[in-house]
């Protein structure tokens, strides 16, 4: 897999909320941009928490059984999504995909600056570009290890 890092594959020109919008204001750049989610920051890019379709939906649910909900972007944000900083590696990319089944992760600098992304299509990008500049392994002509080793030989 490639030996990479989150500072080298993420993307920094990510469009942002701001914590002061209002959900349907969100909503409408999320549905704009067709993006399926964006990070909200403050005037410091500090990040606050991420804004996502799931969060619309949240507010959907609050509308319908409290007929009044709040409409501050705040009380519908994810402020506790997994994240990662610059020098995490692509295998703890992809095993945090897994784990946190979340499409985006805020890569984050110091005092949670926010500064860039990745996304599941990046890492597959990735992976597919990888991919493409590797050599063909041949299936079915290579030798298992039990046809050099006695059994008692092989290593485990």
């Amino acid at each position: 897999m490639p030996n990479i890092t989150a500072g080298e594959m993420m993307v920094s020109n990510l469009l942002t909320l701001s914590p002061e919008m209002d959900v349907l204001a969100a909503l409408d750049v999320l549905l704009k941009h067709r993006i399926s989610g964006a990070p909200v920051v403050d005037a410091d890019d500090r990040f606050l928490g991420t804004f996502s379709e799931k969060s619309c939906v949240r507010f959907v649910v609050d509308t319908a059984y409290e007929q009044m909900p709040s409409s501050n972007l705040m009380s519908f944000v994810d402020t506790d999504p997994p994240t990662i900083d610059v020098n995490t590696s692509f295998l703890t990319i992809a095993q945090t995909f897994l784990d946190a089944s979340c499409r985006r992760l805020p890569v984050l600098g110091e005092n949670r600056r926010l500064l860039g992304q990745i996304s599941r299509r990046d890492l597959m990008r990735e992976v597919r570009c990888y991919l493409k500049q590797t050599e063909p392994v041949a299936t079915g002509s290579g030798l298992y290890l039990s046809a050099i080793f006695a059994s008692g030989d092989r290593p485990v």
